[in-house]
């Protein structure tokens, strides 16, 4: 296939099946990398848009796509999103039966899947399918689990190396939402694709408002921050499993919706919660930090750390599940120094003890720092920020700051001076011109730089140095004995007059955090936002899909501002491909009608189907009717199918045959009588157009 013709299938296939009309930042250029047959890595924030880098190339490949992923809840979210996109997906694991294994391999061999998921601890189960015959391309979904240096290290990660030994041809594309500079190396050695294309989008998530509070009376503040924000659904991390199930008996004592989650509970229970949570049942998880990983859930609304995080990229990673539609969120998290204590207690005696506590302090400075925040967040993974987010509680609540450009000029010559080999430890004694036995053995007594801070402070130059990394003038460099490094901010402070503000050492119990909360607006036309929401549930529980696989909040969110009421404006709403238009168009195009039928005295949904009436009296064509009315054709059989309900004189049998009707009624009886449309595709193997069977079940529930 030519190039152009190529990439004109992978954007009207964007359309189709994911309702996207144009990419987000690097898609483009990662999906083409792809298809080129070419290695990558990919670092994208979670909600940034990963999984379509490779579930979009699948589509234009003539095998399968395999992907390796950690969880097994994981896989089943992000298979029932594409079959619900109309992609054919499924996954492979311990779960299943024999017979259902050797099926779907043999799906694979007959070349009809489009996407396999797979743990790695299920790929022996695989070994007569490895093979470039059956696989176009091989993605590792949460790729930080290959490297120790990651913050969520999974030893059977590691075994994946052999892959691309046995698939030397086909393109891996490893992705990822964290990994510092350590951990990205490593995860292209160990997966034998050193010369992969790197691409690093923006850690930036500015629609999460970030706050830290002192952990003072924790739960009676949850519980005012959750009665401040009614329906919204959220997920409260905490340290140990005593304080999940505490903490959600407190809040349903309460009145709030909660459900504990964590290892102790047995398979079932810990399945239950988190299906429940994703079916909007249960609004709010209190959790450990497993809870949540790889499912995109995108109406979580808001992320609360009971406890501090071990490390920057589990924070990073856990309020991520937050607000992965793009709409206002928030992050909430409880500092306290007892944490800090139970974390250093949790590292003691590990393999890698030393890079864990130095995260841990890295963690507990974020915690207690006096400068913007996101600056902090991204300055940690490579990425600077030159302004102030505006969107944080320091932000928010701005201390007083002093000039600080000739302290931070000395820093930073220093940690030049070092050869950027030292920690702040040795840094702070040169500048302070410390005459100790590891100063002097280094002969840094000699440097230009030594003494020339001896007027401040240990701990104030401690303090100092923390705001320094925290603005991004200067980073600790985690796998080499933690020394500080130089940024690309450093020489505009050293040479070329940049100004650093700073803040003076203060006690952390003298920090006063944000308490005036915001007033939550009501967005304007919430009434047919919530219309528009109890629609998406309630065909969420017919077909039996979480609400969010149906439409996100902010497609619901569009439609509510743009009130599509025709079949062509509701495909220009992001988020609506034409399976979804086929599919759910018509009954949230009616919803639509009757709120401005009850708000403006616009014609009501039934009008639309009289129209269709007059002109099907007329003699007119279902095809005719459609082009007269400009819309397309499965909603004239929609409004064919309801007139034949209501009584209107309508022919049905010639738009559906008797022994279609017979074999819908058949399917009816053995569905349990559902009245929503897929489980009855589903039944039929694809091979009824849903016009077809919603005209069949007009017939049959008319009697």
């Amino acid at each position: 296939m030519q190039i152009t013709n190529l990439q004109n299938l992978v954007v009207s296939n964007l359309k189709h099946y994911f309702g996207y009309d144009s990419f987000r930042a690097q898609q483009k250029d990662i999906v083409e990398t792809v298809l080129n047959k070419q290695d990558c890595l990919v670092i994208m924030p979670t909600g940034g848009g990963k999984s379509i880098c490779f579930q979009l190339p699948a589509l234009s490949f003539p095998g399968v796509t395999l992907v390796i992923s950690p969880l097994i809840a994981l896989m089943k979210d992000q298979v029932d999103g594409l079959n619900a996109n109309g992609i054919k997906a499924s996954f492979f694991n311990s779960s299943q039966s024999a017979e259902e294994q050797e099926a779907i391999m043999g799906q694979v061999v007959d070349k009809k899947l489009k996407l396999l998921y797979v743990a790695p601890e299920s790929l022996a189960g695989l070994q007569n399918i490895l093979k470039e015959t059956y696989i176009s391309c091989v993605a590792i979904d949460e790729a930080h689990c290959i490297s120790s240096w990651g913050h969520d290290f999974r030893p059977s990660y590691q075994q994946l190396g052999f892959l691309k030994a046995s698939l030397p041809n086909t393109p891996f594309i490893a992705l990822t939402a964290t990994a510092d500079k350590a951990t990205r190396d490593d995860i292209l050695k160990q997966l034998q694709i050193e010369h992969a294309k790197q691409f690093i989008s923006s850690f930036d998530r500015t629609n999460i408002s970030l706050e830290v509070r002192p952990a003072d009376n924790r739960v009676s503040q949850i519980v005012k921050f959750i009665r401040k924000r009614p329906n919204q659904s959220g997920i409260v991390y905490c340290l140990s499993r005593k304080a999940t199930e505490q903490l959600a008996e407190k809040l349903a004592n309460n009145g709030i919706k909660a459900k504990a989650y964590h290892a102790g509970l047995n398979f079932d229970e810990r399945s239950k919660v988190q299906e429940d949570f994703i079916f909007d049942k249960t609004q709010i998880v209190c959790a450990t930090v497993a809870f949540g990983m790889g499912i995109d859930k995108s109406n979580v609304r808001w992320v609360v750390h009971y406890n501090m995080p071990k490390n920057i990229e589990g924070y990073y990673q856990e309020i991520g599940r937050a607000g992965r539609d793009g709409l206002k969120s928030h992050a909430l998290l409880f500092h306290s120094y007892a944490d800090v204590i139970q974390l250093r207690n949790f590292a003691n005696g590990t393999s890698n003890e030393e890079v864990q506590v130095a995260k841990i302090e890295r963690m507990k400075q974020f915690a207690e720092a006096t400068t913007c925040r996101r600056k902090i967040l991204l300055s940690y993974f490579g990425e600077l920020l030159a302004e102030n987010c505006g969107n944080c509680d320091v932000c928010k609540n701005p201390p007083q700051f002093f000039d600080g450009t000739i302290i931070a000029q000395k820093a930073l010559s220093a940690i030049y001076r070092l050869k950027e080999t030292e920690a702040v430890g040795m840094v702070i004694d040169v500048l302070r011109g410390s005459h100790n036995a590891a100063v002097l053995d280094k002969g840094y007594t000699q440097l230009k730089t030594f003494g020339i801070g001896k007027d401040i402070a240990w701990k104030d130059w401690q303090h100092y140095i923390i705001q320094l990394i925290n603005q991004g003038f200067c980073e600790i460099a985690f796998h080499k004995n933690n020394a500080l490094h130089l940024t690309e901010f450093s020489k505009k402070v050293l040479f070329e007059g940049l100004k650093v503000s700073l803040t003076k050492p203060i006690e952390v119990a003298e920090i006063k955090p944000a308490t005036r909360e915001r007033k939550v607006a009501k967005p304007k036309g919430s009434g047919l936002f919530e219309r528009l929401r109890q629609l998406r549930y309630k065909i969420a529980l017919e077909e039996n899909i979480p609400a969010y696989l149906v439409f996100s909040d902010a497609t619901l969110k569009e439609i509510e501002r743009e009130r599509p009421m025709s079949e062509d404006d509701f495909l220009s709403i992001s988020g609506v491909g034409k399976r979804k238009l086929e599919v759910y168009g018509d009954e949230f195009i009616a919803e639509i009608l009757d709120f401005m039928g009850s708000k403006q005295k616009k014609p009501k949904k039934t009008d639309t189907h009289l129209v269709t009436y007059d002109l099907y009296k007329q003699g007119l064509s279902v095809e005719e009717i459609s082009i007269k009315r400009k819309l397309k054709a499965p909603t004239i059989y929609s409004h064919i199918a309801k007139l034949y309900k209501d009584g209107k004189a309508i022919n049905i049998y010639d738009f559906v045959t008797k022994s279609e009707v017979a074999a819908v009624k058949k399917a009816y009886k053995e569905l349990d009588a559902p009245s929503a449309l897929k489980p009855y595709f589903d039944y039929f193997n694809e091979q009824m157009d849903y016009f077809k069977i919603r005209l069949a079940l007009s017939v049959i529930e008319k009697g």
